[in-house]
């Protein structure tokens, strides 16, 4: 028994027939190794136990977490959600905990990245910063090790465990800055000199920009910016909440992407990250999203779905009664094109590396603000060519991957920092006929 399993039975012990309960446990490490200047100048790793605690009593529902695990710390915890709840009014939508369920096994783990051995971190820190030579390199490294496991009064339990890496980083020249990303279950399979290597081309490339005048280009993107319009699509419009609240764009059935548009959740894919069950610990299993450009479900967490008069996904995170439920194994289905392939069938337009500080104007229509960074490029007679300044963009992200829209799907999905995070979405890069850049950095 883990850890992590030990705590949820021993908060469940503290509750007795006290109350309904359920509780969820995360224990591991997450260490980081940041570097600036091409010089690490800081490395720490952080132990952590988190224990959370949902109790239910007559209808009246409370919540809290607690980083103290100790035993005392525990009853504490427990003694003061059941007063909590005592004080609440009564849910009428409380949809109760599940009863017992089959969790898919599955086990998203590397044994060399939950050693946290911190010379591996500077080794990939090391191979990033060598990429750029004459250069100045600033970044991170970071890995975590996580134990995971629900419990319930119910008879519901889950556990798994999960590792994650991550290298991310810029290269700078005196006028210029190009980024690299890569991401996954394996410090060891991440490719640092290569990820390196492409921030440094960016900025290479990027010396010297000149601003170009706004208005509709066809373009290129990267993975990174494909992963936080994916990102966008899943919070704001595949979450059953906010549909049932009528602001989501999201309308099951109808053809609202483009044929070329596959996208899925499914924490039980072999490039996965995370556990197989949610934070009510629901499994999880395959939740096609888009398939053929035809939105084909939405997700949920236990109250969304015994609203809707259906069963939940599997997509519930703790405390997110308020957020509704999220999709967080995404992936999108890839082409069989290169990138250079797409740009090559670009007459004029413009490649960029990344988006930044994307803002929501509509969500209905999920119109989207937002600048380009670490590298925009105009495309010309199918070559890149010069550097552009950063752009501001207003964009609808659902007409971005509209039918007809989608020119090409690039053969290079990964796993791709998104304005939410860096492990959430799988990627490709795509060719879009027309996309809105409303002005400069400036506005």
């Amino acid at each position: 028994m883990s850890h992590a399993e030990e705590l949820v039975a021993k908060t469940l012990s503290l509750v007795g027939d006290r109350a309904e309960a359920e509780a969820l446990a995360h224990v591991g490490r997450s260490s980081l190794t940041r570097f600036a200047n091409s010089f690490i100048h800081q490395n720490v790793s952080e132990d952590e136990a988190v224990v959370s605690l949902r109790v239910a009593r007559e209808g009246k529902v409370a919540s809290s977490t607690a980083t103290a695990t100790d035993d005392d710390a525990l009853a504490k915890l427990v003694d003061a959600t059941i007063t909590l709840a005592n004080d609440q009014p009564v849910d009428n939508e409380w949809p109760g905990f599940g009863g017992p369920a089959d969790i898919p096994e599955v086990d998203h783990w590397d044994d060399g990245t939950a050693a946290d051995d911190p010379a591996d971190r500077a080794d990939a820190v090391r191979e990033f910063v060598d990429a750029g030579e004459g250069m100045l390199a600033a970044g991170y490294c970071q890995t975590e090790t996580i134990h995971k496991a629900y419990g319930n009064t119910s008879g519901r339990q889950a556990s798994g465990r999960y590792t994650t890496a991550v290298m991310d980083g810029i290269h700078r020249t005196s006028t210029s800055a190009g980024s690299g990303h890569a991401a996954g279950s394996a410090l060891g399979d991440i490719d640092a000199f290569a990820v390196g290597s492409l921030a440094a081309d960016r900025a290479r490339r990027s010396e010297n920009p000149f601003d170009t005048k706004p208005g509709e280009y066809e373009v290129v993107l990267s993975p990174e910016c494909i992963a936080t319009i994916a990102i966008f699509l899943g919070f704001y419009g595949f979450n059953a909440k906010f549909a049932q609240e009528g602001t989501s764009f999201a309308r099951v059935g109808e053809m609202q992407f483009d044929p070329a548009i596959d996208m899925c959740d499914d924490a039980t894919d072999p490039r996965a990250l995370y556990t197989a069950f949610d934070d009510e610990g629901t499994p999880k299993h395959r939740r096609d999203l888009i398939l053929g450009g035809v939105t084909t479900s939405l997700v949920h967490n236990r109250r969304t779905a015994a609203k809707g008069g259906v069963d939940s996904t599997g997509h519930a995170f703790f405390g997110g009664d308020t957020d509704g439920a999220f999709a967080s194994n995404v992936f999108i289905r890839e082409g069989t094109s290169a990138v250079d392939d797409l740009i090559a069938d670009v007459e004029r337009g413009i490649y960029v590396s990344t988006f930044n500080y994307c803002r929501v104007l509509d969500p209905k229509t999920l119109v989207v603000t937002g600048l380009t960074r670490n590298g925009t490029f105009m495309i010309e007679n199918g070559r890149v060519t010069d550097p552009v300044t950063n752009l501001r963009f207003t964009q609808s992200f659902v007409d971005a991957l509209g039918p007809g829209n989608v020119l090409g799907v690039a053969d290079n999905a990964r796993f791709a920092d998104s304005e939410f995070g860096a492990t959430l979405i799988h990627a490709p890069s795509m060719r879009l006929g027309r996309f809105n850049f409303t002005g400069g950095a400036a506005g």
